[in-house]
């Protein structure tokens, strides 16, 4: 492989503005993306992945370029010097990679490797917190398969084709996919590719959700013509799912505190073809007592630390820190003892999040379980998802029934 200045450069920034600013990977990502009209699609992969990747290991990096933060645009190139050193990209005499130690990249990083918060590139509370979650063995093996790069699921939205149709219009665009076994509307694309500009995005006929996150309105239970209500729908992935499994017939709820993100949901659901889908924004506790005993299936898809979702989210392990977690856990247990209220007697609920975390998944269902507000309920099933046992996201979920 051969670098190019100019998407070099675009890398540089890139990182300058995530590590040094604070800046979400994946919007810096899409603005960075647009700088230069001329790169083709070769272009903007190599300015997505590379960013994506330096970010993935900032740690094990920036140790071995033995910089630290704030990081110079200097330090910054010796770290993209370790990355490619890493890959076996040789350098160009720039005057940015002048006495790029290479012998020494390459011992450090053996060196670093043994040690698994350098080789897993994590900050030293989370190795703690996964062992002791986790214990040292699954720990090991889920960290491993977070820093994986997330293959591209879709999910067929069959409201307006079926997973046979898809896979044939995407094939006439040259783009390969393949089915899921135990994923009954899931496409995997065989290689990366924008599928964003196909017609068959613009038409609806898909929406891009990985394996674990389509599990979740499954475990739901839907049928056609219920009351459902989505407690935290946010853009509405899930939502649009539980729609499709619905086939368009009785409510759809969908609530969350953020009227932006229902503004998503609502363009989404156009473009979905999903019209049983009511979205209400929570600006006071009277959105959430209105539906008190009214609904026959709740979804609490919790707001959660997100360490399930590493692989698509590297920069999370450099923003999570130890106090939001503590806070969220707190969250979690307050949204369960509210939104459970909704679901009327006979009815079901399911609590999910994107965490492989005991403390926020079977713990939190134990805790409500034994409190005043749980002793209408009794447990159904749960489903602990895990990267390395699956290779797609982490997740869980526990459908919950109430008497």
């Amino acid at each position: 492989m051969r670098l190019h200045r100019n998407l070099c450069f675009a890398v540089i920034d890139g990182l300058t503005l995530i590590f040094n600013e604070g800046k979400y990977a994946d919007k810096v990502i899409q603005q960075l993306l647009k700088r230069d009209k001329r790169w083709g699609s070769r272009d903007r992969g190599f300015v997505a992945e590379t960013t994506y990747e330096i970010v993935r290991w900032k740690r094990l990096y920036s140790e071995i370029a033995e910089v630290k933060e704030p990081y110079s645009r200097e330090d910054l190139w010796r770290v993209f010097a370790v990355w490619a050193t890493l890959r076996g990209i040789k350098l160009p005499d720039w005057k940015y990679f002048e006495n790029t130690p290479l012998r020494k990249i390459k011992g450090r990083f053996d060196e670093l490797s043994k040690i698994r918060k350098f080789k897993e590139s994590i900050p030293d509370w989370m190795d703690e917190l996964g062992v002791k979650e986790l214990g040292e063995a699954a720990w090991t093996k889920e960290i491993a398969a977070l820093n994986e790069q997330a293959d591209v699921i879709l999910r067929v939205n069959t409201l307006k084709t079926t997973k046979e149709k898809l896979q044939a219009e995407l094939f006439d665009l040259e783009i390969d996919t393949e089915f899921i076994k135990d994923y009954p509307n899931a496409l995997k694309l065989k290689e990366r590719a924008n599928v964003f500009t196909s017609d068959a995005f613009r038409n609806g006929h898909f929406e891009v959700q990985d394996a674990s996150s389509q599990l979740v309105a499954e475990f739901l239970n839907v049928e056609p013509g219920m009351r459902v209500v989505d407690t935290c729908a946010g853009a509405g992935g899930k939502t649009l799912h539980i729609a499709s499994l619905m086939e368009n017939k009785g409510q759809i709820i969908a609530l969350d505190i953020y009227a932006n993100k229902l503004n998503e949901l609502k363009r989404r659901a156009k473009r979905n073809g999903a019209h049983n889908i009511e979205p209400r924004h929570i600006d006071s506790t009277k959105v959430i007592k209105k539906l008190y005993d009214k609904a026959d299936r709740v979804l609490i898809d919790a707001p959660c630390s997100g360490l399930g979702v590493l692989r698509r989210n590297p920069d999370a392990k450099w923003k999570l820190k130890p106090e939001f977690l503590d806070k969220i856990k707190i969250t979690q247990q307050e949204i369960l003892q509210q939104y459970s209220r909704i679901v009327k007697s006979g009815g079901q609920m399911v609590y999910a999040t994107c965490s492989v975390l005991p403390s926020e998944n079977q713990n939190q269902v134990e805790t409500f379980l034994a409190s005043e507000a749980g002793k209408d309920f009794t447990f159904v099933k749960e489903n602990k998802v895990l990267a390395s046992k699956t290779g797609f996201d982490g997740f869980y979920m526990a459908l919950l029934q109430k008497k």
